[in-house]
């Protein structure tokens, strides 16, 4: 079988190797640590945890318990990693950050089918290939990415995205649907506020604490996306006459204009995700969840993804990609984590596996297996390469991008359960597929 570039040894790039080299792919693994580091890391070892320690919740009843669960049936190497290298954090999955690396990078290096080659790669390679280089893509990579897919259809180098809600988790009795000045159909959802709870909620919104700004990220991101804190800070009405004016929103409870309004916008084609309208911030995500849940109709608002304003270098993948993070135009060459507009460790490592399972198969012959929407995995894969997702920004895992079940379920962590479960079910129809045509896990 033809042999394989992986470029990058993040979590993404690690588990694409290892998936094909245990289908007895030979691979080649490039990184270009420790040669050139970037401002972010600082460890030789591969799939450096830069941020957190932790993977997130551990539970079924939540979406990324159920792909960490989906991932170690579909035996990832991260996962098992993880696993073994757990310390105690409650309902998460923590780890040990530096032996969680070093078992890594111990396992690839001895893998017999893995060739490791140090050295920045600055140019596309020959496919077959996955590009899995994460959201501090070198300069020179970024360039070549860039001249590959052609201008326009590249790369936000600066992320300012809204925060993200479920629109289940929205309080209707305080909120309506309806457009400005009842111009077209009523696609926004209207949070109305009165002046008490807006100058409190101005109040909070200036005084909260704002995330620290790292050295690979740059401070004059500001000037061109103004955060709604900023904007906050400069004046009690500044925010009245921006994104929280209510001219031409009557509520219809009262028949009147409200004193400041928040808009909620559909972010998918299923309308099960908006996010809030010129709600781009910079502050820490605990104060997010805090300050915004201040606005009545989101006081038990469910935060899908929070508010970013940083460096993150990502495809505008819709268009681009399939759903096993192929070229449309090239199904042989193939990128995976961060870089395609997935968010988070988890969901990285998901992309990696399913990359590298689509590109066996197409290596095999044979259409990529299909893990489906059902299914947390498929599900990503579908949302990055759906072209009907409005304004596309990285997303974490989450149950609304999932398909629904398609009948009532009483409870919400009722209902995830047994989403999860279904989730389960289809995975093991996939897996044993795969079985089916000889491959080993």
């Amino acid at each position: 079988m033809i042999p394989v570039k992986v470029i990058g040894a993040g979590l993404a790039g690690c588990e694409a190797a290892w998936q094909l080299a245990q289908r007895g792919v030979k691979v080649e693994l490039f990184e270009m640590k420790p040669a050139k580091m970037s401002p972010a890391h600082h460890s030789a070892d591969f799939a450096e945890l830069v941020c957190s320690n932790s993977l997130r919740g551990d539970r079924l009843e939540n979406a990324v318990g159920l792909l960490k669960e989906e991932l170690r049936r579909a035996g990832s190497l991260i996962l098992a990693c993880a696993d073994a290298t757990r310390v105690e954090a409650g309902g998460c999955l923590a780890v040990d950050r530096g032996g969680f690396s070093a078992m890594i990078t111990e396992k690839i290096r001895s893998h017999p089918n893995i060739t490791v080659v140090s050295g920045e790669v600055t140019e596309i390679p020959e496919p077959p290939f996955i590009i899995a280089t994460g959201p501090l893509t070198s300069d020179a990579l970024s360039g070549a990415i860039g001249r590959y897919f052609g201008d326009g259809v590249y790369l936000s180098f600066f992320d300012a995205a809204a925060p993200l809600v479920t629109v289940e988790s929205v309080d209707m009795e305080k909120a309506w649907l309806a457009s400005r000045y009842d111009r077209g159909t009523a696609d926004y959802i209207n949070c109305g506020m009165n002046a008490a709870e807006y100058s409190e909620f101005v109040r909070e919104l200036a005084a909260a604490e704002e995330a620290p700004v790292h050295g690979f990220e740059d401070k004059m991101v500001f000037e061109g996306c103004m955060p709604v804190e900023v904007m906050a800070r400069r004046g009690p009405d500044t925010l009245r006459y921006g994104p929280m004016k209510p001219v031409g929103l009557r509520d219809p409870a009262t028949g009147k204009e409200p004193y400041a309004v928040v808009q909620l916008r559909r972010d998918n084609a299923a309308g099960s995700i908006y996010n809030i309208v010129g709600f781009q911030t910079h502050l820490r995500f605990p104060e997010q969840k805090r300050v915004f849940s201040m606005i009545p109709a989101l006081h038990d608002a469910e935060f899908v993804r929070y508010g970013v304003m940083h460096r993150n270098t990502f495809l505008r993948s819709p268009g681009l990609l399939d759903r096993v993070y192929a070229d449309l135009r090239n199904p042989m060459a193939c990128f995976a984590g961060q870089l395609t507009g997935v968010e988070g460790y988890v969901e990285s490592t998901a992309s990696g596996l399913l990359a590298a399972l689509g590109l066996y198969d197409r290596l095999c012959g044979r259409e990529p297996r299909d893990f489906t929407r059902q299914t947390a995995i498929g599900a990503l894969g579908y949302y990055v390469s759906d072209p009907s997702v409005a304004n596309f920004q990285p997303m974490n895992i989450n149950f609304s991008i999932i398909s629904p079940l398609g009948y009532k379920v009483r409870g919400k962590k009722e209902k995830n359960l047994a989403i999860a479960q279904r989730a389960l079910d289809q995975l093991a129809q996939v897996l044993a597929a795969g079985l089916e045509t000889g491959e080993t896990l």
